[in-house]
């Protein structure tokens, strides 16, 4: 049975970048809206095609046709950062969330974001540490020290106090995404299309503009499973990801960030309905 239209305004908004993803994401996508089915809240979901070469697209449009909820959106090929910049913008919910489509950190982990939303936190996110010994779970042992030396050189140069820049899951408030995505310079497609899949580190850069503008930011433990068909390349990747954070210094060094007083947030917390 086909649903009714959602709401103009949404509750929350989940948006998942995709990249050749005919395989893993359908079954994943039902798991997002089987947990939506039991929430109290109206949500959305934005698919955005990355420039998939595969049936990426005709599968999420099955999906949408029976299910308003979902909606795609169609790509070139610029990357991850630039997919997610597309779906963070086009979402209309109050809070938006962005995950990866292999779901390696489970949807419902959202909530435990909530409650810091409700404490008039801006941004939530993820982290892949803090959480015990079986947070991370299947992780080879050369990811996680990729993983910690690379953070250790992030909080050393652009974000300190944040364990874990690079978890694929935060969400943040409607009006914090309309004021930190048009400030993004990485990977923000002025250099045209790509080629391949790209780990980048958009997400530092998002969270160094958020903590320089005054922006309340939380980190919280979820938990995590690493997919044996991650796209990572260790040795290209984390070239692409050092080059990004020194990227971020340089162009805040030289001014090339727009810093000017965030834009006013609201001062009610948001709440579930």
């Amino acid at each position: 049975m086909r649903r009714q239209p959602i709401s103009e305004q949404p509750f929350l908004s989940i948006v998942i970048p995709a990249y050749n993803e005919e395989r893993r994401l359908p079954p994943n996508l039902k798991r997002v809206l089987e947990y939506l089915d039991t929430q109290p809240f109206e949500a959305e979901v934005i698919v955005v095609d990355d420039g998939s070469e595969d049936r990426t697209v005709q599968r999420v449009r099955e999906v949408a046709a029976d299910d308003p909820r979902v909606r795609i959106i169609e790509n070139e090929h610029y990357g991850k950062a630039y997919a997610v910049r597309t779906g963070m913008l086009a979402a209309r919910g109050e809070i938006v969330l962005f995950s990866d489509a292999d779901l390696s950190t489970p949807i419902h982990e959202i909530e435990r974001f909530f409650p810091y939303f409700e404490q008039n936190y801006d941004i939530v996110i993820g982290s892949r540490e803090g959480g015990g010994p079986n947070q991370r779970v299947g992780e080879p042992f050369y990811r996680h020290l990729m993983g910690r030396v690379f953070n250790l050189l992030v909080q050393l140069l652009a974000v300190p106090g944040i364990r874990d820049t690079q978890c694929g899951f935060k969400a943040m408030r409607r009006e914090a995404v309309h004021d930190l995505f048009p400030r993004l310079r990485i990977h923000d497609g002025s250099k045209g299309p790509v080629k391949g899949s790209m780990v980048t580190g958009f997400d530092v850069e998002l969270l160094f503009l958020a903590l320089q503008l005054g922006y309340k930011v939380k980190e919280v433990p979820v938990e995590w499973r690493y997919g044996r068909e991650s796209k990572v390349n260790p040795l290209i990747d984390s070239w692409r990801l050092f080059r990004d954070v020194l990227m971020v210094r340089w162009n805040h060094l030289l001014g090339r960030y727009d810093m000017r007083p965030k834009a006013a947030a609201s001062n009610h917390p948001p709440t579930a309905h």
